[in-house]
């Protein structure tokens, strides 16, 4: 024997994993050696990887699952860390996953086909292509990327955009390409998302069957660590021939899209109905009767341009969009010494909102900011938003619309971002000091003078500042990183800043975003009208982000004006924007609503009476306000607009009608009901001033026949004894009132 050759002592047994490995080696040996010519070497990455994720075995219910992984066996994320899973399968678990010597009988294979119990069930089938695939893999000694193995570098779906029929197929094909140039179908090892499966459905081979519902829907389409995304209309057969006059380039694009899929709008709304629709949209208020009754004798073909401009410029509206914005950088009070903070802050952004500050300097002035509340209010935000993480994701999401909270672990299952992505996002806040002063729970902030830079979680890798898909950037040490962050979210060429406002106030006036939810901007979740989208972030842009200019375009636009009524063709349409869709009040405009029209008003601690609803700074008064926490104020813990709550519920139709708050607006003594019964007059002008206040309406006769007909009725007390006529008049304006304001047109602006 050689002198290398060295034979272990007889009757001396081999460890059973140094066994294992040595077999493992001299079965890929053999196994590589034996491979025929024309086979081409598979690669882990662009070959193993994509079966993995096709199937589902690193989806987050199945190995991928948070820390534990399923069984002791974790695989990362969609795949989006090749190298942990290939450490995984190949090394990990004394090698026993594959079995180069017999491949069809690794645990790999055997578990993926339910040859042996699997609590995951059948994911490939025996002798199919992926099945082939996985056990020429492990015959082939389980390369991880053998030599020239191209990069992948995109992914095309075709087709890309395409109109369909109601009930007709389309079959998808997905296309790689590669860093050397070269191609590969990989259209059954893609995975297909329809992102409205009421809309269309997909198979898992991309076959997609449009459903009986027109408009617009995406399938997202992944593959290796890439997505991309077949847009497709489905649209009725039917031509339209007519739609109201354009306004401006909203209807431009709204009409354009409405004839493209073959629905016809509605006709443009009523005065009464955009009286209403306007004040509640811009000034979280019902009109009053006399503002209903002014407009209705304006015979100018402007009136309603003036009732816009008049609103825009309110004192109401800078309150309704305070309520908003402060909601949503969680001005919340968890301790009664927050009150100062939060006083400050909701006053502060209710002056900039109403002396029209541009949205960009607003922006500026909360992430910027630096000092003490007392002297500089914005910098409440920081005091509520501590941690340099948090400051990010809650940037992200509610000024570019984009969910970064997904890359703090992993790669974001839906989108391009990485966990680099995150930290160097992350790095803008990482100059920031603070310092505690007099004040309980108070700190003063101050940028600290130093490198901008935070540590990668779990390379270890410090990282410089980066707007999202941007370089890193080189900041001084004396210059603040997070002015440098606004500098770039607000740049005209910035991909979110501007569409994620637009968006975000498209879904104030029209209920569904143009991309929804409105806080979840990628591309994997396109909107339905791309070129409205565009428009309306050109046009806020090139308005030097002018948010009042915004809210006009808006409401002026035809599209904002059309009725709530639908027709027939388009009463299916929940995303086209064929008629307007109506929507409940909210918990602050709601109870507004309701004192308006009882003739009351609602009394909340530490403000003056007659303080709206919609102006209360903070969520301290959910507590104090059954009413407001039964029809779903938020609590102002969340950047996202889903934490109000919208939905109707049991507890808020008992609360309604037989709640004692309500019983006492109806029953007050300088209310409504008293007003009427002392004022004497005839019963159909009283019910036209009932109805002005509600509906922003005068009552039809069938409405006024009914109302005068319960006015007369003769009326008991607990007793049985007669009531006078004025008791019983009153009474029967009370009940009049509390029928009104149970009815879905009191409810909804529509």
């Amino acid at each position: 024997m050689g002198k290398n050759k060295r034979l272990r002592p007889v009757g001396i047994p081999m460890p059973p994993t140094v066994f294992l490995a040595a077999l493992a080696l001299l079965g890929s040996s053999l196994a590589v050696a034996a491979k025929p010519e024309n086979q081409r070497l598979l690669s882990f990455v662009n070959d193993i990887q994509p079966i993995l994720t096709k199937t589902g075995c690193n989806a987050g219910a199945c190995h991928a699952k948070a820390i534990t992984g399923q069984r002791g066996f974790r695989l990362s994320v969609l795949g989006f860390e090749p190298e942990e899973d290939y450490e995984a399968i190949v090394k990990q678990g004394r090698g026993r996953r594959v079995m180069p010597q017999a491949p069809e009988s690794s645990l790999l294979i055997t578990k993926a086909a339910a040859l042996v119990p699997h609590t995951g069930g059948k994911k490939v089938q025996v002798g199919s292509a992926e099945y082939k695939t996985l056990v020429n893999w492990i015959a082939q000694g389980m390369p991880y990327r053998p030599e020239g193995d191209p990069d992948l570098k995109r992914i095309e779906v075709q087709p890309a955009r395409q109109q369909l029929k109601p009930q007709t197929q389309l079959d998808l094909q997905v296309t790689a390409h590669y860093s050397d140039g070269s191609k590969r179908d990989i259209t059954g090892l893609s995975l297909f998302e329809s992102n409205d499966r009421a809309m269309a459905e997909v198979s898992e081979q991309g076959r997609v069957k449009a459903l009986d519902l027109p408009g617009s829907v995406a399938v997202m389409v992944r593959y290796g660590g890439q997505a991309a995304v077949s847009n497709l209309s489905i649209a009725m057969d039917h031509a339209v021939t007519s739609v109201p006059a354009q306004r401006n380039f909203i209807d431009q694009w709204v009409f354009a899209n409405l004839k493209r899929i073959g629905i016809p709008p509605s006709p443009i709304c009523d005065d009464s109905s955009f009286l209403r629709r306007v004040h509640l949209d811009l000034a979280g208020r019902i009109p009053s009767v006399e503002e209903v009754d002014a407009f209705l004798k304006d015979k100018a073909t402007d009136k309603r341009d003036r009732v816009i401009e008049t609103l825009l410029a309110s004192p109401e509206c800078a309150d309704y969009f305070a309520n908003k914005w402060t909601a949503l950088l969680k001005n919340k009070r968890d301790d009664p010494a927050d009150i100062t903070a939060n006083f400050a802050f909701h006053a502060w952004m209710r002056d900039n909102l109403l002396a029209n500050t541009p949205y960009d300097q607003i922006v500026r002035q909360i992430l910027g900011s630096t000092g003490t509340i007392a002297t500089n209010p914005p910098v409440a935000w920081y005091k509520r938003v501590k941690e340099a993480t948090t400051q990010l994701e809650d940037v992200a999401q509610l000024f570019l619309g984009v969910r970064m909270q997904c890359a703090q672990c992993h790669h974001h299952p839906f989108e391009r971002w990485s966990q680099g992505d995150y930290y160097h996002l992350a790095a803008f806040f990482s100059q920031i000091g603070r310092k505690p002063t007099t004040v309980a729970g108070e700190d003063l902030i101050f940028h600290k003078r130093g490198i901008a830079q935070t540590e990668h979680r779990k390379t270890r890798v410090m990282l410089r500042p980066a707007g999202l898909g941007q370089t890193p950037q080189e900041i001084a040490p004396d210059d603040d990183p997070r002015l440098a962050l606004v500098d770039w979210m607000s740049s005209k060429d910035n991909p979110f800043f501007a569409k994620s406002l637009v968006n975000r106030y498209w879904k104030h006036f029209f209920r569904r975003g143009l991309i929804e939810p409105e806080d979840d901007i990628r591309d994997t979740n396109p909107p339905t009208n791309p070129e409205l989208l565009e428009a309306l972030a050109k046009h806020f842009t090139e308005s030097g982000y002018d948010l009042r200019a915004l809210l006009r375009v808006l409401v002026q636009s035809h599209a904002y004006q059309l009725s709530s009524q639908p027709n027939e063709f388009n009463v299916a349409d929940t995303q086209a924007y064929s008629h307007y869709y109506p929507r409940r009040l909210t918990a602050e405009v709601l109870l507004d609503s309701i004192d308006q029209v009882a003739g009351t008003q609602s009394d909340f601690a530490d403000l003056p009476p007659g303080t709206r609803a919609v102006s209360l700074p903070d969520n301290s008064y959910n507590r104090a306000s059954p009413f407001l926490k039964v029809f779903g104020r938020p609590d102002n813990t969340s950047v996202c607009e889903c934490e109000r709550v919208q939905s109707a519920s049991l507890a808020q139709s008992l609360h309604l009608m037989n709640a004692p708050d309500i019983k006492a607006k109806l029953a007050s003594n300088s209310g409504r009901a008293e007003q009427l019964t002392k004022a004497k007059t005839a019963a159909p002008q009283s019910l036209r001033q009932l109805y002005y206040a509600a509906y922003g309406r005068p009552p039809d006769a069938q409405e006024v026949r009914i109302a005068e007909t319960y006015l007369a009725k003769p009326r008991e007390d607990n007793q049985g004894k007669p009531l006078d006529s004025q008791r019983a008049t009153r009474m029967g304006y009370e009940d009049l009132i509390w029928a009104l304001i149970n009815t879905k047109e009191f409810l909804y602006n529509h």
